[in-house]
């Protein structure tokens, strides 16, 4: 998966988003979770990929599922039309589009004139019509429809809060039937008819700490998605999650397992492991795959993420695997090998210690691997990303896992031809 700019960032540490500042707060927070309820083994597993038959491909990217950030068309200039042109339309099957917001206890409209208000031109449109004055929708959901009328297959999702407006659902999980039943009004809004098909839900975190500590106990989350589950029936209900897998940490403070039950897959958050919130390292990758030597924490890699799940008794039937469309870095770096000391981070297009995949690429080409995904050294920065070399390795071992799919963060990281969702399909 920040309130603009996200998922606000973070994983595990961090939060689907970001950083120094809320690393620091949800470490300060951890000591008053209550952990332990399973315990699990968080081995990671093997590198090794055997061949695979074009069935267990498929099998692997059954799912493809890509946030859209609604904040998107603003300094980033990315559109629904970019969803189309770059060809990732043909790629998804899944859209999430983030965020809505939780307030009151309810699902509630994150930013009306991006969602639905903004006017688009001719050459903006997916379809080459422009918008109306007196059309009763525009903005994004009007696009989004459009983009489905040429894709019948695709699916559409709301996603509500992430690291910045998580916040909320505290108090919706004292009443999980009115939060259900705002929410279900919401996405069948008749303004948006027929543009949603299931709601995902990002909280960040269920009894424990993100931008905000919650104290909700380790059943509010399972309570949550049973509500929505019985109010949206057949409609897709689907969590982003934690991917926290370090012993004592997120992943142990609710019942994932019960809550498996009522949703139709889960999207642990398997990037934002290690960043540059830690100022002066080490350097290690946002995103690995596997331990290696040296890593600095246990549990914070794809392979422990995934193990410590299926051991809780979440089924693989039920787990994506996700993908970061961007990299972190640090300044002040000379060692190449991941492990050294940095400055601070490294200087972003919108934040400092990120950058978009599709910058990286040219700006600072990888110079090594490790852990299953690619890292770079160049001058005195060290950034970590994947490549579609390292995402295609990826992909090979959620075959084996029986995973359901692949999601990433997000849409607008990817280069203008779509390089990095090609090589998850």
């Amino acid at each position: 998966m920040l309130g603009s700019d996200r998922r606000q960032d973070l994983g595990p540490a961090k939060g689907h988003r970001r950083r120094g500042l809320f690393a620091v707060v949800s470490a300060l927070c951890a000591a008053a979770v209550a952990a332990t309820l399973l315990a699990v083994n968080t081995s990671g597993g093997s590198d090794d990929r055997p061949e695979l038959t074009s069935a267990a491909r498929s099998q692997a990217t059954d799912k493809t599922v890509g946030y859209f950030t609604n904040w998107g068309v603003y300094q980033r200039n990315y559109h629904v039309k970019n969803i189309e042109t770059s060809g990732s339309a043909d790629k998804l099957t899944h859209i999430n589009y983030a965020f809505g917001n939780v307030q009151g206890g309810k699902c509630a409209v994150g930013d009306s004139y991006a969602d639905y208000e903004k006017a688009y031109t001719a050459a903006q449109s997916v379809d080459g019509k422009a918008d109306t004055w007196d059309q009763p929708l525009r903005g994004n959901f009007n696009q989004l429809l459009k983009l489905k009328q040429k894709h019948p297959d695709l699916k559409v999702l709301w996603s509500f809060g992430g690291w910045t407006w998580s916040g909320g659902f505290g108090e919706a999980a004292r009443n999980p039937a009115a939060f259900a039943e705002s929410c279900y009004n919401l996405l069948n809004d008749s303004r948006w008819k027929g543009l949603f098909d299931g709601i995902d839900i990002d909280w960040e975190y269920p009894n424990a700490c993100g931008l905000s500590c919650d104290t909700s106990g380790p059943n509010a989350f399972g309570n949550l998605m049973k509500a929505l589950r019985a109010k949206f029936g057949d409609k897709l209900v689907t969590a982003a999650i934690t991917a926290d897998a370090s012993p004592g940490g997120k992943l142990e403070a609710t019942d994932y397992r019960t809550a498996a039950q009522y949703v139709d897959w889960y999207l642990p958050m398997t990037y934002d492991y290690f960043g540059a919130w830690d100022t002066k390292g080490p350097t290690a990758p946002h995103s690995p795959l596997s331990s290696y030597q040296g890593i600095p924490k246990e549990g914070f890699n794809t392979q422990a993420t995934i193990a410590k799940l299926k051991s809780m008794g979440v089924p693989s039937s039920k787990l994506l695997y996700g993908l970061g469309f961007y990299g972190r870095g640090w300044s002040g770096v000379t060692q190449s090998a991941p492990g050294g000391t940095a400055t601070g981070p490294a200087p972003g297009t919108y934040e400092q210690g990120i950058e978009d995949y599709k910058v990286l690429k040219a700006r600072c080409p990888a110079t090594g691997k490790v852990g299953g995904t690619a890292y770079a050294h160049c001058g005195n920065q060290w950034w970590s990303y994947d490549t579609p070399e390292t995402i295609g390795a990826k992909g090979d071992w959620a075959a084996q896992q029986g995973l359901a799919g692949a999601f990433f963060w997000e849409l607008s990281g990817d280069t203008s031809d779509g390089e990095l969702i090609k090589a998850i399909r």
